[in-house]
């Protein structure tokens, strides 16, 4: 599965970084294929290896705030691997093929 999740203190003010720093140190710690971005963070793996290291994130950023908001969107699919990388090669492959038309 890949899970895009975003995990954020709340009543903590507007700067969030060295809080959200921490779920992210926990994410790559995991040895899970991951990546982060502006809005998300996404981790690949199976169901339950997954849903631990968002867990363990989610309570790295509460260690800082009593509140947190969690953001969760999944794609299960059983079968794929690489899945991340696989779905964006596939988004541009076909967008190069627009642009030789």
């Amino acid at each position: 599965m890949i899970v895009a999740f975003s995990v954020t203190p709340i009543g903590s003010g507007e700067d969030v970084g060295d809080a959200v720093a921490e779920a992210v140190r926990v994410v790559r710690a995991s040895g899970l294929p991951n990546r982060t971005d502006s809005m998300f963070t996404t981790v690949e793996g199976e169901w339950d290896e997954v849903m631990d290291v968002v867990r363990r994130a989610t309570d790295a950023v509460r260690a800082a705030s009593s509140r947190v908001s969690l953001v969760l969107k999944a794609d299960i699919r059983a079968g794929v691997t690489d899945g991340m990388t696989a779905k964006v090669e596939s988004v541009e492959r076909r967008l190069a093929d627009t642009a030789k038309s």
